[in-house]
C-alpha cells in the first residue's frame, strides 16, 4: 500500500501568488516593457522626460503598473540623496528604474511616491501616430 504524502508537502511548500497583468486601456498611449510588452504606465501618468537613470535617459511617472518593489536604501543622485527602492517589471523581472520613497533635501520633495523608469527598458504602446509628439 502507498502511503500518499500530498498533504504534507502542501503544508511545508509556501504558496506560489498568481501574477495578474494590469492592462491599460486599448487604444491610450501608454508605455511597455520592451522585453516582454507588458503596460507600464499611461502616457497621462508622465510628469517629465528629463531624468537620469543609471543607463541614460529616463522618465519620471507619477503611477505605474506591473511593477514590483525592492527594498529602500539610501542613494547619493544627482539631485542629492534619496531613499529609493528599485523597481522591475512583474511580468519578466527586469529592473526599471526606481521609487522614490523619501527627498531628505525639501527642494526634491515632489518626486517623493513617483517612478523613474529607463528609456532603455520600455517602448511606446497604442495610439502613438504623427499627430503625438510628446
Amino acid at each position: 500500500m502507498m502511503k500518499v504524502l500530498e498533504n504534507s508537502s502542501k503544508h511545508n511548500t509556501p504558496k506560489k501568488q498568481k501574477t495578474f497583468q494590469h492592462y491599460l486601456p486599448a487604444g491610450d498611449r501608454c508605455y511597455s516593457c520592451i522585453h516582454c510588452r507588458a503596460n507600464l504606465a499611461a502616457h497621462s501618468e508622465l510628469i517629465s522626460k528629463s531624468f537620469q537613470g543609471s543607463q541614460g535617459k529616463a522618465y519620471l511617472f507619477n503611477a505605474v503598473v506591473n511593477i514590483g518593489c525592492g527594498p529602500a536604501e539610501e542613494r547619493v543622485l544627482l539631485t542629492g540623496l534619496h531613499a529609493v527602492a528599485d523597481i522591475y517589471c512583474e511580468i519578466c523581472k527586469t529592473t526599471l528604474g526606481w521609487k522614490y520613497e523619501h527627498a531628505f533635501e525639501s527642494s526634491q520633495k515632489y518626486k517623493e511616491g513617483k517612478f523613474i523608469i529607463e528609456l532603455a527598458h520600455m517602448v511606446k504602446d497604442n495610439g502613438w501616430d504623427e499627430q503625438h509628439d510628446s
